[in-house]
């Protein structure tokens, strides 16, 4: 399935080198979920003051199948050095990933313990006739 992911750019100019990029992880992201609707990418430079430069902030929001809506927001550290753009998106889409990862999880136990509560309801009356059967003897 070809994800259709939206890119766009505020503060900062639209470059193709950008978008294969954010392209190219949007793909990798279909590995931990198949059922993503929808992904939108927002990468922009923040104005701050002179002092501190311009730095990158990138989000991410995801809707999956279910009604699941992710979010991942990454910017650049406060720590006096500026990281590269491309680092903020990497960051941005390894966020994405555990979060989606963390709702493919969610979903497998739910489907698990509703299918297992159901088979150890069955065993337990099974289990309890046979005993009461030997009880009597």
């Amino acid at each position: 399935m070809q994800l259709p992911v939206k890119i766009s750019y505020r503060g900062l100019e639209k470059s193709d080198q950008i978008d294969n990029l954010v392209l190219d992880y949007a793909a990798r992201l279909e590995k931990f979920c198949d059922h993503i609707n929808r992904c939108d990418v927002a990468i922009e430079q923040t104005n701050h003051t002179h002092q501190k430069g311009n730095p990158y902030r990138c989000r991410i929001d995801v809707t999956v199948a279910r009604g699941h809506e992710l979010v991942a927001d990454e910017r650049q550290k406060d720590n006096g050095t500026h990281e590269p753009l491309k680092k903020v998106i990497h960051d941005a889409f390894k966020t994405m990933e555990r979060e989606l990862r963390r709702v493919v999880e969610k979903q497998r136990r739910e489907v698990k313990t509703h299918a297992d509560s159901r088979s150890n309801e069955r065993r337990f009356t099974a289990n309890s006739s046979a005993d009461r059967r030997v009880s009597c003897d």
